[in-house]
This record gives structure tokens, sequence and C-alpha cells, in this order.
């Protein structure tokens, strides 16, 4: 697993950022990207934020507690705009999720038989 100075360089080549770029985007110094890339300094949570909204992940993707940022950042909108639903709206929305997820696992558990 990456560590968060691996992520940002992986995300910031990702983009084709030079250090300076990215220092610009997150308003601090190329000095201070280039520590936070060597693990030299820990980014405050601040920076971890700016970071995030830059690169265009979310925070778990960033700190290494997810392995898929495109996945990551798809469901958090969706479940943003779910948020914003009426109740009954988003109780028929996890139902039916409920029952594709159910008919799935049915049919791996009838594919291992």
């Amino acid at each position: 697993m990456l560590n968060i100075g691996e992520r940002i360089i992986q995300l910031r080549k990702a983009k084709k950022w030079s250090q300076d770029e990215l220092a610009k985007q997150i308003n601090a110094s190329r000095v201070m990207v280039g520590k936070y890339e060597r693990n030299d300094n820990a980014p405050s949570i601040e920076v971890l934020l700016k970071l995030a909204k830059a690169f265009e992940v979310s925070l778990d993707y960033l700190v290494g507690e997810s392995v898929n940022a495109a996945f990551d950042k798809e469901m958090i909108k969706r479940l943003e705009n779910v948020e914003n639903l009426p109740e009954e709206e988003k109780k028929r929305i996890f139902h039916f999720i409920d029952l594709i997820i159910r008919d799935y696992k049915a049919g791996q558990a009838y594919a291992t038989k």
C-alpha cells in the first residue's frame, strides 16, 4: 500500500502536474509539496482536503484507506444526489439496490455449486 507521499506523487503525475502546479492548486509552496511527497512533513487535514479536491479523489483514497479513486468519487457523487431526494424516493432506491445485491449474491452462490 502506498504511503501518503507516494500517493501524492502518483496523483500529481496522473494529472501531469509539476510540483509547482500542484503547489498553486493547494495554495502552498513547491518546497512544501516536496516535503509532503518525501514524507518529511505530514499534511494537515486542511491541506489533505485541498489535495483531495485538487486531485478529485476522496479523502479515504488520498490517505490510502480506499483503493479505487474513480469508484469513490462516482459513488460519493451519487450518494450526495440520493441524499437530496425525498425520503420515499430514497427508500425506493435503497430497496432496488438491495434487490440487485441479493440477486447478485444468489447468482454467485448458485455458480459455485
